[in-house]
């Protein structure tokens, strides 16, 4: 009898964040025996535009990118969405051979016709360049209970999000033939957990974090120890 080998954790940020937010989780991952992962998505870390400025990105590149992510990670993979990564995921995971659960942390299951924009169902700002700036108030909508010096290294890293990530519709619904799983923040300020429970409908199993939207910040130790279990569960 052959052991199915451990999987791997690939972590996708969301709006305005990049893969360093992942730092203090991934340590703890690694504190456990984990491996993980961690992308670049180019909706907040766009390419440079040969002409000047910025290339336009949107919802289907950052799922291009997570795509090729996992062909690049060898065994199993469960994937790991925070917030807007949840839409790219969803879309990149319906037809990727070998990620075994998606985990939803505060984050976008969402379904075929789909935006994230149309979902929340209020404006999204933008600049006049087609991009979303970052909360004005951003350590207190994403990071309230965050550590002040970590909040505000934090703070300093956003950057703005591509306005056609935020629009552009999902096309296929990884969800609904992926195994996954929903993290409900509890104190969550950016998205109302009441939405995150209403989400959480289209996973098969729902779990909680007495957090902010940000827990691979405030809580990154008892976050590692949930993927933990989770990963393990099947």
């Amino acid at each position: 009898m052959t052991d199915t080998p451990r999987p791997s954790f690939l972590l996708v940020h969301g709006a305005w964040h990049g893969a360093w937010c992942w730092d203090s989780l991934r340590t703890a991952l690694d504190a456990d025996g984990w491996r993980s992962h961690a992308v670049n998505l180019p909706s907040a870390n766009p390419p440079a535009d040969p002409r000047g400025g910025s290339a336009p990105v949107g919802m289907r590149d950052d799922a291009e990118v997570i795509r090729d992510s996992l062909r690049r990670i060898d065994g199993p993979v469960v994937v790991v969405a925070h917030s807007y990564g949840g839409v790219p995921s969803t879309q990149a995971i319906a037809d990727a051979t070998n990620v075994t659960r998606a985990v939803y942390l505060a984050a976008f299951p969402l379904d075929v016709g789909e935006s994230m924009a149309g979902f929340i169902g209020t404006p999204v700002p933008d600049d006049g360049k087609g991009q979303a700036p970052p909360y004005p108030d951003a350590r207190q909508v994403l990071f309230p209970d965050v550590p002040e010096a970590d909040a505000e290294r934090a703070v300093a890293r956003l950057r703005p999000q591509s306005v056609r990530s935020l629009t552009e519709p999902v096309t296929a619904a990884g969800w609904r033939t992926v195994p996954s799983t929903y993290v409900v923040c509890d104190n969550d300020r950016v998205l109302a957990p009441s939405r995150q429970r209403e989400l959480a409908t289209r996973a098969g199993t729902v779990h909680r974090l007495p957090s902010s939207h940000s827990p691979f910040l405030s809580m990154p130790r008892q976050l590692a120890s949930l993927l933990g279990r989770i990963a393990t569960a099947d």
